[in-house]
């Protein structure tokens, strides 16, 4: 396929934590929301004069110093993040926002702070911890609201002068719908028998719209939708179909890896990616804003940390109906090694969708960065592909 026009401007600013973009944005007086959790409300952060960045470590090699402190039971994610803080890559944060969606990047993020890794220079930098519900229900929506108020609403306010309206929110909104419906739109190609997009390429811009300022983005968003809708697709068939489900992928080489072994990856449920994650919030004119987002990502939570029953049965089901949705041979299940949450929930997710639900899985651990164990990785995903190419010849994929 013809190269996508603004490909490779999105690989370059992946390629480090502070990307020229977010310099631009605080040249232009706009203050910097980090955070650590999909469970985090990304609107009420990307309001007013303040843009939100969830914090990566791309490129990430010894995690010594995080280990040290952190010991290495704790997940690799958490280790990365510190130790890119204590490298001062994260020192463009005006502020950090952390919620209790695992004990290890609280202490993550409880390391930054006692180490004094960020905000330097910064009289009005906060770091604030966020507790978050475990169910959902109505009391977890009364939860969520609150501690938004309490955690980013009224320290944007108090520290930065950051108008927190109902019509603030409102319009916050509407500029990260604009966003989402962009990345679903060219998501939606993926389901076609001969995709014009890669899953790579569709990471690619998806995890841009996580690490960058959406405003600086959205127009070239816009110009590869519009682009993708005259390309034309490769004339040729992948082995398989995958869905890959599980923890957080920051890691676009991941994605590529798995292309590489000759699938492709029609269709994503983890951390940094489409669905739930790029799903447009609407609201009503009845009820007030903040309600009606927090209503949003309480309802649509699909983070193992939600425990009851409906919740964890309805995650397996989830990803079935998505696998068949997206026409996906088979699913990966991963996670990030030494993740807590989703260790359980690799391993009944992947019995679950096997058993009950017939869908071949492949379930793995994997460092936080991929190229530390490419060869062992792609020999799975080989050996995993030649399987499913296998039940093919033999009359079916189940």
């Amino acid at each position: 396929m013809r190269d996508l026009k603004h490909l490779l401007y999105f690989e370059n600013l992946l390629q480090t934590s502070n990307n020229e973009l977010i310099r631009q944005a605080q040249s232009e007086g706009k203050i910097c929301v980090a955070y650590v959790c999909e469970n985090t409300p990304e609107p009420l952060m990307d309001i007013g004069n303040a843009f939100a960045i969830r914090l990566s470590a791309p490129n990430t090699g010894s995690m010594d110093i995080a280990t040290y402190y952190m010991t290495n039971l704790l997940c690799e994610t958490s280790r990365a993040l510190l130790e890119r803080a204590i490298e001062g890559g994260f020192n463009f944060a005006d502020c950090i926002v952390a919620p209790d969606g695992c004990t290890m990047i609280n202490r993550c993020v409880e390391n930054m702070e006692l180490l004094k890794t960020m905000g330097a220079g910064k009289e009005q930098y906060f770091t604030q911890f966020m507790e978050i519900p475990l169910k959902d229900d109505d009391n977890g929506v009364e939860l969520l609201k609150l501690q938004c108020k309490n955690h980013i609403l009224d320290p944007l306010k108090e520290r930065y002068g950051i108008d927190t309206s109902d019509a603030a929110i409102r319009k916050a909104v509407e500029e990260h719908n604009r966003v989402c419906r962009v990345i679903r739109a060219i998501g939606d190609f993926r389901r076609e028998e001969r995709p014009r997009i890669t899953g790579y390429e569709f990471h690619v811009l998806t995890l841009a719209t996580y690490l960058c300022p959406k405003y600086l983005i959205i127009d070239k968003l816009e110009e590869t939708l519009e682009e993708l809708k005259t390309r034309e697709p490769d004339d040729k068939d992948y082995r398989a179909r995958l869905m890959i489900v599980g923890s957080e992928i920051d890691d676009s080489g991941l994605i590529k890896l798995v292309e590489e072994s000759g699938a492709y990856v029609c269709c994503d449920r983890f951390c940094f990616g489409s669905l739930p994650g790029r799903n447009p919030i609407e609201l009503n004119d009845v009820e007030d804003a903040l309600t009606q987002v927090c209503r949003h990502y309480v309802r649509s939570c699909q983070c193992p940390r939600m425990m009851n029953m409906e919740k964890v049965y309805g995650r397996k089901k989830y990803v079935s109906d998505l696998a068949k949705e997206y026409r996906a041979d088979g699913i990966i299940y991963e996670q990030v090694k030494f993740c807590d949450p989703w260790a359980y929930e690799r391993f009944s997710g992947s019995v679950m969708l096997r058993d009950d639900y017939g869908f071949p899985v492949l379930s793995v651990d994997r460092p936080y960065n991929i190229s530390s164990s490419v060869g062992q990785m792609r020999t799975r995903v080989q050996a995993f592909v030649e399987s499913i190419e296998i039940k093919k010849i033999q009359g079916g994929t189940k």
